[in-house]
Parts: structure tokens; sequence; C-alpha cells
């Protein structure tokens, strides 16, 4: 019964991921664009959903699929979350561009010995931002913010010892200037352990839903001209055109570089010393594919330091962190830290706290 359980969960994220490649083929060749010629950057909504949660990933370069095991899975690939033993809690904040904040909080508790659930809020916040016109380009003296969040309940477990899968449903706000778009949204992910020298083979889908459009009082306007006459005021609506998420398709591949030099088939978890190597491949609806790699050593389960690069991204490449770790009986502590070099914007900054308790 396991085995037609798993070659079945295998058949429909397989069948998912074919249809979400093909659609997000289809969504670039007909807008007429190409490998050279990619006019879709910038062009949909939700753009806050494509920055990377945890410092421990992104000092990876996003690599980090195949071997998530902490809060953080439930951003890359949900399925990871089967790994999480006990109640764990993380909290991340990401210091932006242009003074945007990105933060993320989570959360996961075991549902018996196989599933976990989950939750998860993400925000991206601008503060306040001075309002300019042509007439008035210093600022008219009147402010506006933006304001996008993502809630997401998710669900996963071991369906045998060697294969995870779970699932997000997700509830997405874009506003700005008293208007808003929001919709439901949903992340399917598995995690495949080989067990061959630690290695484990991920998918996952991102972003999966219906179109979204802006709506609110914000589009409301009076005219008093009208072809260039004044008239009485005319109530008007100015209108919008749906958008769609960025639909992410993401493919990874870890494995465990110390347990191929000792000779063994697993690296113990109370090693001295541990070692992982991943790579990424990422297929995007509205950005170019990008390939990433990353690497962690760890040292005796307190000190560790990771380093990772991104390919085809047009702001990042290098990037790297360290991250140190407390445990005290079933205590854990975790305090993560990355930083990420732009080509022009400079660097991002971003720190994770992370505990869980048995």
């Amino acid at each position: 019964m396991k085995k037609i359980l798993q070659y079945a969960l295998w058949v429909l994220i397989v069948g998912v991921t074919t249809f979400s490649v093909m659609l997000a083929e289809d969504t670039q060749t007909s807008n007429g664009s190409s490998a050279g010629d990619f006019n879709k950057v910038g062009s949909g909504g939700g753009q806050f959903l494509k920055i990377g949660v945890g410092a421990r990933a992104n000092a990876m370069g996003g690599a980090y699929g195949s071997n998530s095991n902490d809060i953080s899975s439930l951003y890359w690939n949900v399925a990871g979350i089967a790994d999480i033993n006990g109640i764990a809690g993380s909290f991340s904040y990401t210091s932006w561009f242009g003074g945007f904040s990105h933060n993320f909080v989570g959360g996961c508790i075991p549902l018996g010995d196989k599933y976990r659930a989950g939750f998860s809020i993400t925000s991206f916040t601008s503060g306040n931002i001075p309002i300019t016109t042509i007439e008035q380009s210093q600022g008219t003296g009147t402010n506006y913010s933006v304001s996008d969040f993502a809630l997401g309940l998710s669900f996963g477990g071991n369906i045998t010892e060697q294969f995870a899968f779970g699932a997000t449903v997700k509830y997405v706000q874009n506003a700005f200037s008293n208007v808003s778009a929001g919709g439901v949204a949903f992340d399917v992910g598995s995690i495949y352990k080989t067990g061959f020298q630690g290695t484990n083979v991920a998918f996952s889908i991102h972003n999966l839903g219906g179109q979204q459009s802006y709506s609110g009082q914000g589009l409301n306007v009076t005219n008093t001209t009208v072809d260039g006459l004044v008239s009485n005021p005319v109530d008007q609506q100015y209108l919008t055109s749906p958008f769609n998420l960025p639909l992410i398709f993401r493919a990874n591949i870890s494995t465990d570089v110390m347990s191929i030099i000792n000779g063994e088939a697993i690296t113990p978890e109370d090693a001295d010393h541990k070692w992982i190597a991943s790579l990424g491949f990422e297929t995007l609806s509205d950005s170019p594919e990008q390939f990433s790699i990353g690497t962690e050593y760890v040292w005796k389960n307190f000190v560790a330091i990771r380093g990772g690069y991104r390919f085809g991204h047009d702001s990042f490449g290098v990037s790297g962190g360290l991250g140190l770790k407390y445990i005290s009986g079933g205590f854990d502590g975790q305090l993560d830290y990355s930083i990420s070099p732009t080509q022009a914007l400079g660097l991002v900054n971003r720190f994770t706290v992370s505990v869980r308790v048995p």
C-alpha cells in the first residue's frame, strides 16, 4: 500500500510539475519572450514571493530545497518539515533595497510520528514614502506605503522512510495607497532520500493559483474637465489589468560530502564535522532560469560556515554566512546570518533566530 501511495504521489508531482513548466513556457512564448529577449520581467504581481526566506538558505545561494530541514522549509520546499522533530519556530528579518524590509515568522508542530503541521506569515513593507507630483517634485506633504503579505498553512510528512511530501495553502495580498489585490495560492513539494551517501533529490512548485486584480478607494477619481472643458464633477474609477503571481518550479540535489570522505553511508548527527553540498535549479514564469550552488560546513553542531553562488540572476551572485547553535537537553537555539552583495544595489543582510523544543 505504501509503495502504491508513493508511486501515486510521484505521478501527481511529475504531472503538476510538467503542467507548471509548460504553463510558464507558454506564458513566456505568448508574450514574445526568449532566452535573449525576456520581456516578462517585473510584469506580474506578488514579487515579494521570490525573495528567499532564512539566512541559512540564502547563504547557500538558495540551493536548499533538498536539504531543507528547518522552518524555512515552509518557503523553499514544504516537504522538508517532515524532518523537524518536536515543536519549532523561527523568525527571519531581511534588510531589503530602498528601505524595504522583508520579515518571516513560522512554526511547526508534530502530528504523530510521521506528519507535521505548520504556519507561516511573510510580510514585505516599505514604511512611509513621500508622494510627489510633477508640480510638487519635492513632495506634497502626504505619504503612501507598500504592505504585502502571505499567510500560509502547511501539512507534510514522511510517506515512507525515503519519501517526504508536503503542501501549503496560502492567502497572498498586495497593497499600496488604498489599493489592494488578494487571492489564494498553493505550494507542493517532495523530497526523495536515495540512501546513497546522504544524497537527496527534491522538487517543488510554488504559487499555483488564479489571477488577481487591484481594487479599492485609491482607484476612484473625480474629474472636473471633459475633453479639456470644465464640467460638473464626474466620479470615475481607473481600470486595472489582472496579473499572475510568479509561478516557480525548483529542483535540487544535495549530498553528504563528509560521508564520502569518511566512507560512511551517512554522517552521524552528533559528528564533529559535517559537510554538505547542493545544486539548485529554478524556472520562473516571469524571469529567466537560474542555477545555484551551495555548501555548508558544521563543526561540533555549534558553528556553521556557509557559501553559495547564483547563476543567471540579474542582481545576486556570491553569498555567504555564519551560524551558531546552542543545544541543551531537548532545547535547540540557533542564530544565523547571511550576506548577499548585489551588482548595483548594495548589500542584503539577513538574520534568523530559531528555536526547537521536544
